[in-house]
């Protein structure tokens, strides 16, 4: 797979980048939140919430640019634990920025690992600006004088709650923007990118598989179930085609969820599920199929998701003598709704699958993306129809006239029939299944719409037809 940077719009057009960071609880989520206009970032009381880069793009003053939340800036200390991961994080940020900004926290007050990151980022040739955040009272803004001691100017003061200050604070950062970086070659009409989400449960190498896909440490690694809370987009290439790598929160079973961050992660990575147009289910390989597995996909697949399942740890899987071929057939039997979908078995630590699994992918993405001329469909539908016709309906023969294709993500078809309500659900499932032979969309969800044609239905509405 072409890597393409984190930095990019989805065209491949360069934008300046500013990185927020801070120690743990400052306000940096909700500067965030601000600065792009919509709740993206988690924002609770609890320290370190944000455990990986979240990314997004944002405009000020007509300039736009990439913005950077990231996890506490600390001292480093927790070495091979969790806060030693979300620290490494906000360093690789400080690396990509263009601009850096380190938020200071005005309630709390000064504290020493303050300075620690100040002299940090004095070693930075890179512009960096400071900010004193929470400071939206009259009482607070005594607290401002105190940070002077760590001897920078100018210090801005702001509150990201409020939006106080961020006017002026931005206005100085937009200005240290380098030039936006333009192509040589002609504009190209921007395409809207494909959104591809990583989604299963907790704990079953989703952030290990989004850095092997990225090439890079994109997301937080750690063997604590629910490590990434936040939904981060990380726009990349998949075979020339601009994409959007989303790796959710791990979803768990709603009564294992105590705490209210937690239930927050889970109704956010349901979003991920709507927002995707392909979806990565991740299966541990190990565990096998799940009640939750099954609750998730049928999800996905009421939405007309183009789906992919990943059978991750398959190289630990293998070791006990398991064959691909068994394990597969179980998966259906298991899921018997997805005899679309393919199955890739992974190992996303050592990169075992990881070349068959992004062909797969480009192929059910061409699926769910395919165009299929009118002539073409009505000859498949009326060979379908004459192999096996639709069951009477009330001693008379349900006709099927033409078909059109009205959508893709999924290839949606609307088929006009003299008796649309007549045509039984499973007959409605051989349509799909024989459509999808036919038409080559071995790997795509399929939407059918019966509908009468115009004549019928102002019969209908008239009595035209009807017995006296």
């Amino acid at each position: 797979m072409a890597q393409s940077s984190a930095l990019q719009t989805a065209s491949g057009r360069k934008l300046p980048v500013l990185a927020v960071v801070g120690r743990p609880n400052v306000g940096k989520s909700t500067l965030f939140n601000k600065l792009i206009g919509e709740r993206k970032a988690i924002v609770d009381d609890s320290p370190g919430v944000t455990r990986d880069r979240n990314y997004a793009e944002a405009e000020w003053a007509g300039r736009k640019f990439q913005l950077i939340d990231t996890g506490g800036l600390d001292s480093g200390g927790a070495d091979g634990s969790l806060e030693a991961s979300v620290q490494k994080q906000s360093r690789l940020a400080l690396t990509e920025a263009d601009v850096i900004l380190l938020l200071l926290d005005g309630k709390g007050g000064l504290n020493p690992l303050d300075r620690e990151a100040v002299d940090l980022l004095r070693k930075k040739d890179k512009p960096v600006f400071f900010a004193v955040n929470k400071i939206d009272s009259r009482r607070r803004g005594d607290n401002l004088y105190e940070f002077y001691a760590l001897g920078i100017d100018p210090l801005f003061s702001i509150s990201a709650e409020h939006g106080l200050g961020i006017p002026d604070l931005m206005d100085e950062i937009v200005r240290q923007f380098p030039a936006v970086q333009e192509s040589d070659e002609e504009p190209e009409e921007e395409k809207t990118p494909l959104r591809i989400s990583v989604v299963g449960r907790p704990n079953v190498g989703k952030s290990t598989l989004i850095n092997r896909l990225l090439g890079f440490e994109r997301s937080v690694v750690d063997s604590t179930p629910g490590t990434t809370r936040d939904a981060l987009d990380t726009p990349f290439e998949l075979e020339g085609e601009p994409c959007l790598l989303v790796d959710t929160a791990g979803i768990r079973r709603k009564a294992r969820i105590n705490e209210r961050l937690e239930r927050f992660s889970v109704s956010r990575s349901l979003r991920c599920v709507d927002r995707g147009d392909l979806v990565i289910h991740v299966l541990d390989g190990v565990e096998g199929v799940t009640d939750q597995d099954a609750q998730i996909l049928g999800y996905a697949v009421q939405r007309g998701k183009a789906l992919l399942l990943a059978v991750n740890k398959w190289d630990v899987v293998s070791q006990s003598g398991a064959d691909a071929r068994s394990y597969r057939e179980e998966v259906y039997h298991r899921l018997s709704f997805l005899d679309f979908v393919p199955v890739t078995f992974i190992s996303a630590a050592t990169g075992y699958g990881m070349g068959t699994m992004l062909e797969t992918t480009g192929r059910v993405l061409r699926d769910y993306g395919k165009k299929v001329s009118t002539s073409v469909l009505n000859e498949v539908l009326q060979r379908i129809v004459k192999a096996h016709a639709a069951p009477l309906a009330q001693g008379k023969a349900v006709k099927f006239y033409y078909g059109t294709q009205t959508g893709v993500r999924p290839p949606s078809f609307t088929l006009f029939v003299n008796r649309p309500q007549a045509v039984s659900e499973s007959y409605q499932r051989y349509l799909i299944h024989q459509l999808r032979g036919s038409l080559a969309l071995e790997n795509a969800p399929i939407r059918i719409v019966l509908r009468a044609r115009r004549e019928e239905q102002r019969g209908r509405r008239y009595g035209v037809g009807r017995k006296r």
